[in-house]
């Protein structure tokens, strides 16, 4: 796995951290309450319902004596994008909204999914200096149609996802803070028109999440210098980084460093060419262990643990959590597939010998 597919790794993981969890099923207590990382609300409602608008992330990228016209940045804002499910039957006077429907041995729920959406600037330092660049976050409303089709081939019902319109910006701005060192901002907000929450009304927030930039992180990539931790920072830099404001991510270095990417580090002041700006709390230099067969949406999990409760799922169990989601699909195949030594796998790995005085 080269770098780049050892970063996406990690960031997938970060965007769909709690998108869906154990037992996967529509109606567990803690899947009746969703997109709870990184939301980015309409600036029209966030302040009601007690949800930011924007979200910062500033980190210190050092360029050493490269001049600023030399270091180009590739800047990524991804998100996940509420999309709305429902379940039309066909019925003798055509079709109908249900909460539920079986069609070729497959049950299908309303509910809600979610589709990543990106956007994306590669600006270089020079021209951050001139002005800051901004994207727009345009994405336009829409309705995809699923015809379910009965063994025989007969249309009987259909499912029919819809998404709101977003509407906002992707600011990158520089400063310099000496010796070749230079602060990078990125600030997402969220200028989509939407109705403002009903008093008392206690589906405000989750009515608004169809509105909002779900799971918002950023991830900054630059081949001609490299960013600097703000966890542990060489100590030159230790009060240029205290100085950083990030409202609602956590910057850590994603690359580079002793060792090799995905290896045991303690040492972060060589800093990186990649950061990612995630809204769940990590250290420098995260990684998803080699042993893992798959995303299960909850990195605070033991993979075992989880993987064997899986497996446990009476049939009715596994035939609601197949409904209610396609990715709780995948996870339940994925795990009906693993063979006995990939289980085995799991159950626990020596990553490093180390003497007793250093530990």
């Amino acid at each position: 796995m080269d770098a780049a597919e050892a970063v996406e790794k990690i960031v997938r993981t970060c965007l769909y951290e709690g998108y869906l969890l154990w037992p996967y099923r529509r109606t567990a207590l803690k899947n009746t309450k969703r997109w709870t990382f990184g939301g980015v609300f309409p600036q029209r409602c966030a302040a009601d319902l007690g949800e930011p608008a924007t979200q910062r992330t500033q980190v210190l990228l050092d360029a050493g004596d490269r001049p600023p016209h030399e270091v180009r940045l590739s800047v990524r804002v991804r998100f996940l994008h509420v999309v709305d499910r429902a379940v039309l039957r066909e019925g003798p006077g055509g079709p109908e909204p249900v909460d539920a429907v079986t069609v070729a041995g497959e049950r299908y729920v309303a509910w809600e999914e979610a589709t990543e959406r990106e956007v994306t600037l590669s600006p270089s330092l020079a021209e951050l200096y001139a002005a800051p660049r901004t994207a727009p976050v345009d994405v336009p409303p829409g309705r995809a149609r699923e015809p379910l089709h009965a063994a025989d081939g007969g249309h009987v019902a259909t499912l029919v996802r819809s998404w709101q319109r977003l509407t906002g910006t992707v600011t990158v701005s520089a400063e310099a803070v000496g010796g070749g060192v230079h602060r990078v901002t990125v600030r997402t907000a969220n200028t989509t028109d939407c109705p403002p929450p009903s008093a008392g009304d206690r589906r405000a927030r989750e009515k608004a999440a169809a509105h909002a930039l779900i799971s918002t992180h950023t991830v900054l990539h630059c081949d001609a210098a490299r960013f600097v931790s703000l966890l542990d920072p060489p100590p030159p830099l230790a009060d240029a980084a205290a100085d950083c404001r990030n409202e609602g991510v956590w910057p850590v270095l994603v690359d580079g460093g002793p060792g090799g990417l995905g290896a045991a580090r303690t040492d972060s002041t060589a800093g990186a060419h990649t950061v990612l700006a995630s809204p769940v709390t990590l250290y420098d230099f995260p990684a998803v262990a080699p042993e893992s067969p798959g995303d299960l949406f909850d990195g605070t999990e033991i993979d075992q643990l989880l993987i064997l409760t899986v497996l446990s799922l009476t049939e009715e169990e596994q035939a609601e959590a197949r409904a209610a989601d396609p990715r709780a699909r995948e996870i339940l195949d994925r795990c009906a597939r693993l063979s006995t030594a990939e289980l085995a796998a799991l159950h626990g790995t020596i990553r490093e010998f180390r003497p007793l005085e250093q530990a």
